[in-house]
């Protein structure tokens, strides 16, 4: 941590209560997150009436639902039935005193959503005639108010059911505790990932792909890792990177932040974003700035 950085102190001032509203796409993890924060000792409800959630709010307000607070999620099925009160229940929370709220919006691309139901064989809420891309496209467009509402956008476009769920356990902690910090590699070619606060692109450097003893390899392998970081250009980049993580970090924090994420992003994802990403990650626990610190890599295997 940087010499006067800001005292880093509770995110939730003593004697308020903190709500977190999970909403998001039909198939997107809302109820693997539902699970992580239950089990981080929050109160839960599943498809909650919005018109419910000052009732549940003032029942728990006298620490019924635990130390962390309460946890609830409201989707489509919601808006379904109640229009928009959804987003009026939403809009009375954040004009709530004595309450720190999160409102975390959960997504995935359209041909992972589509796996997800074709895997699962139940059906899209909003699908009609079975056409769920198009019921996926539709409740897109309709929740896109509720998206420029978040304080928290999670993708978990190619999440593996393990990744997800220790995704949503380390976000469910940092809700309680301190920050968590999620490095992200991934490839430009495959889309920019959506959830990032912070984008660096290493493109700058020789790509290891035009090597034919690389090109099969990742940026794992000891080989692909000697070639990006043995470069000085390489070793410069990730000075300056751990040098402004070491003083955004503990700002982050001192503001309430609960979640950041930085992307390092190459052309394909499998070699220089990778083995940066692991050396960064590896710097940054050296120097024990205060986080939770997790690592992703989003491309390395296509």
């Amino acid at each position: 941590m940087t010499d006067g950085a800001p005292t880093v102190e509770g995110t939730r001032a003593a004697g308020r209560r903190r709500i977190v509203i999970i909403t998001g796409l039909s198939g997107a993890g809302k109820s693997n997150a539902l699970q992580a924060f239950e089990d981080a000792g929050y109160f839960c409800v599943d498809n909650l009436p919005p018109r419910m959630v000052p009732a549940v709010m003032e029942a728990t307000g006298e620490g019924v639902g635990g130390p962390d607070g309460v946890v609830a999620v409201m989707d489509m099925r919601g808006r379904r039935y109640f229009g928009e009160e959804l987003e009026r229940s939403l809009e009375a929370v954040e004009r709530e005193k004595g309450w720190d709220h999160r409102i975390l919006f959960i997504e995935s691309d359209d041909p992972s959503l589509v796996r997800r139901y074709k895997e699962s064989r139940r059906p899209h809420p909003a699908a009609k005639n079975g056409d769920v891309l198009e019921a996926i496209r539709r409740e897109r467009r309709d929740l896109s108010t509720l998206r420029e509402m978040a304080d928290l956008i999670v993708d978990t476009s190619g999440y593996s059911a393990l990744d997800a769920r220790l995704r949503f356990k380390k976000l469910a902690e940092s809700f309680s505790s301190r920050l968590t910090v999620s490095l992200i590699s991934f490839g430009f070619k495959h889309g920019t990932p959506m959830d990032v606060d912070t984008l660096l692109d290493v493109r700058f450097l020789p790509n290891p792909h035009y090597d034919p003893n690389l090109r099969p390899l990742t940026g794992h392998d000891p080989p692909v890792r000697d070639a990006v970081l043995g470069l000085a250009d390489c070793q410069e980049f990730l000075q300056k990177a751990s040098d402004l993580l070491s003083f955004l970090v503990p700002r982050y924090d001192a503001e309430g932040k609960t979640y950041f994420t930085l992307g390092i992003g190459c052309t394909g994802g499998r070699h220089r974003s990778v083995a940066i990403v692991e050396e960064l990650a590896k710097r940054l626990r050296v120097r024990d700035i205060g986080v939770d610190l997790f690592v992703r890599h989003r491309d390395v295997e296509r």
